[in-house]
């Protein structure tokens, strides 16, 4: 498979690179930064290419997207004051999307943003309603993110991770199409990637959220 990676400069977006790459996929690699990009083995084989991009402009991302099978995006916020960056550049991303011939999209969000499970707890859901009202921009950012998402023209899937960690991939965690798992508080990074990466061959995910959680 060929895939088209940004936000490559980040916990998820560098994950899902050097996983694909792992598994024998071509990857292009979008950072905006190439002294911020690194991936563990050697891509001497020419499997990996790094592109620089201006993520505000359309034209900069064609020939990145160009020829490619699919795009996964860990493109978001890494801080309260970057509420809105999600939504600006996935827009860009969708309007060079449109001049392409790639359709599959898959895009990492938040679980807040989604529906929360039908038997949670009294702590889940303070909890949740605590996170939410911390990160009440971010989250706004994110709702924004998926409606453009939504309305584009794309085979589109939205991740919907919760609380993030940085630890070794397992493999062990749970995914619910149009919903998130019961007691789902914590995934690593790491099985975001993974994830991503299985969803975006996995037809009934389409143009779904789906909640990814150990």
């Amino acid at each position: 498979m060929k895939v088209t990676v940004l936000g490559a400069t980040g916990g998820i977006g560098g994950e899902v690179v050097r996983q694909a790459l792992l598994a024998g996929h071509e990857v292009t690699a979008v950072v905006r930064d190439p002294s911020r990009f690194s991936v563990d083995g050697d891509p001497t084989d020419g499997r990996l290419r790094v592109v620089t991009a201006n993520l505000t402009s359309p034209e900069d991302l064609v020939p990145a997207l160009t020829g490619r099978h699919a795009v996964l995006s860990g493109l978001g916020a890494r801080t309260r004051k970057d509420a809105g960056v999600a939504t600006r550049l996935t827009r860009t991303l969708l309007t060079a999307m449109e001049t392409t011939d790639v359709r599959r999209l898959v895009v990492v969000s938040a679980a807040p943003v989604g529906p929360a499970p039908a038997d949670d707890g009294f702590l889940d859901r303070t909890a949740r309603a605590l996170v939410s009202a911390v990160l009440k921009d971010v989250y706004t950012d994110l709702r924004a993110m998926e409606t453009a998402v939504a309305g584009s023209a794309t085979e589109w899937t939205v991740v919907r991770p919760p609380r993030l960690q940085n630890k070794p991939l397992t493999g062990g965690y749970r995914t619910v199409i149009g919903g998130f798992p019961a007691k789902g508080r914590f995934i690593g990074r790491a099985d975001v990637a993974h994830s991503m990466l299985a969803l975006t061959n996995d037809p009934a995910a389409v143009k779904q959220g789906v909640g990814v959680a150990y």
